[in-house]
């Protein structure tokens, strides 16, 4: 049921602002028919065509004046987006005309849409349960062929069925309680509480599972910060430039060239990497150095993996062992990684005394590479991935990963009802104890599609689309 201020008929610009071929207007709403053929000029008004139907015409304002050829296609309710009558408009491309067709159709008597609001009226008119809105807009933001992956499978609905049949037998489970309640008053127990404690198990594993996919659902939506760092002249800049396959940094044989942050978005297996370059780390020579490396030591402190650069073709020094230690253990301690890349394979190094040090490094992997030849990049990637995915592996094509930090948080909540149920069980509690526990579980995992929701969490969600959207 659509409360007053959301029964309005709503019109925003659903296409980025710019020049382009073409802009599209949208219009939603009881009125969205009426308040077109205020302007519209085709040969037939828009509220007597058909559904799905296309007609070509000018657009004027309230004065007559043409505002531009258009193209009017009418979606009639319930077959549209939102649900409701819906008119999408499409002019010429350009910020004047679209603009101007936009504030006509105010004037006319639609409302600016607020962010989010036709897809909102999708989730009110039951088009779409509140888990598929929320991959309207990560599909809209995705910035990685994994992220738009799982966006899209989320969209289509996969993560909702998955989410009904864990219902399911928490329905049944409850089903079963409900049942013995209506006759506590006559003292009959006759439930099996194995086949109640069943039914929770099966809710509890897919519950796992779902929690378990968020680990790597996180990674597709977020993307994963890789930091380079080193001491000046290993070839951090060099890397750079290799894994993004363009000359991005200056590299020269001069140590200390790097001085400030640089940053690059990297696709490497679908997931999206943001690698940044940072200054040499040494003892500052000035004011400008030493700022670079203080920015280093920041990147370093919140990258997800650090990848700790050395000159394989120098002779070890303890000096680099302990540093490599040292933003090894600092990052463990966040829950990153930190791997050793030997560089400069390229000329001929004896690599014998790296491997023989690399005892002392207390299981840091180590990977050696040429940046200037791009031998052993392909392992470096792998070895990335590897910590990515921690050994787990790409999720198959369309399978349930979750990747929204409500959704997890949903799950978690579900799943400690859950437990208190099964220990309600184990104790040999009354139904009542169990039943207000999988109510408390079941209410939580239905947040996710949206069957019990509030105002506040609808607002936050949908405060992050686009307006149009």
């Amino acid at each position: 049921m659509l409360l007053a201020h959301e029964s309005d008929t709503i019109a925003a610009i659903a296409t980025p602002i710019g020049e382009g071929g073409i802009s599209v207007l949208r219009l939603s709403g009881p009125r969205a028919f009426e308040i077109a053929d205020k302007g519209f000029r085709g040969g037939q008004k828009l509220s007597e065509c058909a559904h799905l139907t296309a007609r070509v015409g000018k657009f004027e304002d309230e004065g007559g004046r043409t505002i531009d050829q258009v193209v009017a296609l009418v979606f009639r309710n319930p077959n549209s987006y939102t649900g409701e009558d819906v008119v999408e408009l499409s002019c010429h491309g350009g910020m004047l005309v679209t603009r101007t067709l936009l504030e006509t159709l105010l004037r006319f008597g639609a409302r600016q849409a607020d962010p989010g609001e036709f897809t909102k009226r999708a989730f009110l008119n039951g088009k779409i349960d509140l888990a598929q809105a929320e991959a309207v807009a990560d599909l809209i933001h995705a910035r990685s062929a994994a992220a738009y992956r799982s966006s899209l499978h989320q969209l289509q609905g996969s993560l909702s069925q998955q989410i009904n049949r864990i219902k399911d037998h928490l329905m049944d489970a409850l089903g079963l309680l409900e049942l013995e309640l209506d006759f506590a008053e006559e003292g009959y127990e006759f439930i099996d509480k194995e086949k109640v404690r069943a039914e929770i198990d099966k809710a509890v594993q897919q519950i796992d599972r779902l929690i378990d996919s968020y680990r790597v659902g996180r990674v597709y939506r977020e993307g994963v910060k890789i930091v380079l760092a080193g001491a000046p002249n290993v070839g951090k800049s060099s890397l750079l430039n290799a894994l993004l396959e363009e000359n991005r940094a200056i590299v020269t044989d001069i140590p200390g060239t790097t001085r400030d942050i640089i940053e690059e978005n990297l696709s490497i297996g679908g997931i999206l990497f943001t690698i940044t370059d940072t200054a040499g780390i040494r003892e500052a020579t000035d004011l400008v150095e030493r700022e670079g490396i203080r920015r280093t030591e920041e990147k370093v402190a919140t990258g997800d993996i650090v990848l700790f650069l050395v000159d394989a073709s120098e002779p070890v020094s303890a000096e680099q062992i302990e540093q490599a230690k040292d933003i090894s253990r600092k990052v463990k301690q966040r829950g990153g990684t930190c791997i050793l890349v030997l560089n400069k394979i390229d000329l001929g190094v004896n690599m014998d005394p790296w491997v023989k040090r690399t005892d002392d490094l207390a299981g840091i992997p180590a990977i050696s590479i040429s940046a200037k030849t791009h031998s052993g990049l392909d392992v470096l990637k792998n070895e990335i991935l590897q910590v990515v995915l921690q050994g787990g592996g790409m999720y198959q094509d369309g399978a349930v990963v979750v990747t929204n930090t409500r959704h997890h948080s949903a799950l978690m909540r579900s799943k400690e009802g859950l437990i208190k149920a099964l220990d309600s069980l184990s104790q040999g509690l009354t139904g009542e104890f169990i039943a207000l526990d999988l109510r408390s579980a079941l209410d939580s995992i239905s947040e996710i599609s949206g069957s019990v929701t509030t105002d506040d969490i609808l607002n936050r969600i949908f405060a992050r689309f686009c307006i149009g959207k």
